[in-house]
């Protein structure tokens, strides 16, 4: 194993006042070695020499890999740039992520939070919870109406924005009122990115997300991450991980920190087409139901301006019919029929067709891509059109 590899010290500090693209080129590089690439490769290993006690970063490969070093260093320094004691896992998947914190720091008798408008899989992840003997509430994002059924919870469960709805709580009145009543506090940060919000800035315990979508960007990794402050707390989702080797690949992990070195960029491109894709769609009599927080006009503007640096890729809408949905869809020249969210290429999907948002039939999640934004535009635009027939 070359020195690179190896080497646990953080590469060359930045200027201060660093930018976003300057911190995601440069996040979890190793120190330079001459001859060495700047980003070391994978490295693929169960197990790794141990003569003596078992000391040192590197035991067995499913408790550290020194390419998970590099990916969970990248994502702290822009989860939580400049702030000491936070400390970063990765996962497998997203829903990895979430399982490691909900189900490690709770217990039978304990009661928990949840928006009831949030991720597709939270409801499984509600039964599971119910069959330990924990309590789960429930509450929407919009309003911070989680506020209304915090007394004596021991989690609360904040996604902001929601998915898909793209409703916005205030994180920081809500951490402040849970952390007020004993609960601890973690935000999916998914949708948002660590470049459009930083969760353990606004006042949260843990920021988790699935590195699936733009973190990476691709559409080709499975990833999620958590990053916490407390030690304590952290400890406890460390074990879980090993508990239940929710672990990543190697390969996965070298192609996430790959991907962020080019995160600033999708972001911005991403995120200004989504705000002209939804000011078009805000003209269309056929289109109800529009979302997205970067307009101005809409119900979340005004809290999403105050904490988010970014509004996200993702537009919502509805159409009037399961049909006309369906027909807009298969129309689109520039967009895959795909679910996920985040990547390069521009997707959307009928919603409805998985039967667990409670979304209408002909509400479209709509992941805004790369693409020239007038070709994008247009392409949506000419489909709304031969849909119409």
């Amino acid at each position: 194993m070359n020195e690179s590899t190896t080497d646990t010290g953080h590469g060359p500090a930045l200027p201060d006042g660093a930018g976003d693209g300057t911190r995601a080129v440069r996040a979890g590089l190793p120190e330079p070695v001459k001859h060495e690439p700047t980003l070391p490769g994978p490295v693929f290993a169960a197990h790794f020499h141990l003569p003596g006690d078992p000391t040192g970063p590197y035991t067995y490969g499913r408790d550290e890999n020194p390419t998970w070093t590099l990916l969970e260093r990248a994502v702290g320094e822009l989860e939580a740039p400049g702030q000491d004691g936070v400390e970063t896992l990765v996962f497998a998947s997203g829903m990895a992520a979430i399982s490691s914190v909900l189900f490690s720091q709770l217990r039978a008798g304990d009661a928990v939070v949840l928006p009831d408008d949030g991720y597709q899989a939270l409801p499984l992840v509600r039964a599971q919870l119910e069959t330990y003997g924990i309590e789960v509430r429930t509450a929407p994002t919009g309003g911070d109406a989680q506020l209304e059924v915090l007394d004596g919870a021991k989690l609360l469960w904040i996604e902001t924005p929601s998915n898909p709805g793209l409703d916005v709580c205030d994180v920081r009145r809500l951490a402040e009122a849970a952390h007020a009543r004993g609960a601890l506090v973690a935000v999916d940060n998914t949708l948002a990115t660590p470049l459009g919000q930083r969760p353990l800035e606004l006042g949260a315990d843990f920021a988790v997300a699935s590195g699936t979508k733009q973190l990476t960007g691709h559409g080709d990794v499975l990833l999620g991450y958590v990053v916490g402050r407390d030690a304590e707390a952290m400890a406890a989702v460390r074990r879980w991980r090993k508990i239940v080797g929710a672990i990543p690949g190697p390969m996965e992990a070298w192609l996430a920190h790959r991907s962020i070195a080019t995160l600033q960029l999708r972001v911005d491109r991403q995120n200004a087409t989504a705000l002209t894709l939804a000011r078009a769609l805000r003209e269309r009599s056929e289109v109800t139901g529009l979302r997205y927080p970067g307009l101005s006009d809409d119900p979340s503007h005004t809290i999403a301006s105050q904490q988010m640096r970014g509004f996200g890729c993702v537009v919502s809408f509805t159409l009037p019919s399961r049909e006309r949905a369906d027909r807009f869809l298969g129309a689109l020249r520039l967009v895959d029929d795909a679910t996920s969210f985040g990547g390069v290429r521009s997707t959307a999907e009928r919603r409805g067709r998985w039967g667990g948002d409670a979304v209408p039939e002909g509400f479209i999640r709509f992941s805004v891509g790369a693409e020239d934004p007038e070709d994008l535009v247009a392409d949506v635009l000419r489909a709304l059109d031969e849909s119409a027939v």
